[in-house]
């Protein structure tokens, strides 16, 4: 039960975070989203833990896409942004990131967390896979969240990318534009 309110928690931290830079601007709660990623880090080491207590299988190969995705997943959120402009300025006017796989997808992340869930939940066992599918369930939610509610006033340009690029899967520009 744990791992199911953890995962809640880190993702509430999420929400809160977000909400802070956009509409309360509270310095004290800039750490909101650190500390959701330390829960989740520490959620998946869990998961990582669990999958070798089961000694050596055939599960454990799950880890190896596991690994992979997770390197998607820290490279789209730490490193095909702006690192100073994403997370250490508060919201403002400012213009959205179209480069790389931002140009392509405007939650990329997404993904990338969804597959290494999955697969440290396939090499862990049937607990572990239903928690990380509910985690990649609210990931889905909090970037609809950001998308609609967010973004919109963190960007003045949102709008338009959000009419250009889509929203999950990286199929190129939207269709008649």
């Amino acid at each position: 039960m744990t791992g199911w309110i953890l995962g809640l928690a880190a993702f509430g931290l999420f929400f809160l975070y977000d909400w802070n830079r956009v509409f309360w601007r509270r310095a004290w709660m800039k750490p909101c989203f650190t500390a959701g990623c330390l829960l989740l880090v520490a959620l998946g080491a869990g998961f990582l833990r669990d999958a070798l207590a089961r000694g050596l299988s055939v599960r454990l190969l799950w880890l190896a896409p596991g690994a992979v995705s997770l390197w998607a997943l820290i490279y789209a959120l730490f490193f095909a942004l702006p690192f100073d402009d994403t997370y250490r300025q508060d919201a403002g006017n400012r213009k959205v990131c179209r480069a790389g796989i931002y140009g392509k997808s405007r939650h990329p992340g997404i993904l990338a967390f969804f597959f290494c869930f999955l697969f440290l939940g396939l090499a862990a066992g049937e607990r572990q896979l239903a928690q990380g599918m509910f985690y990649s369930a609210l990931n889905l939610l909090y970037a609809w969240y950001q998308d609609r509610v967010i973004f919109v006033r963190e960007f003045s340009d949102y709008d338009r990318y959000r009419e250009e690029v889509p929203f999950l899967l990286p199929l190129g520009r939207k269709a008649g534009l």
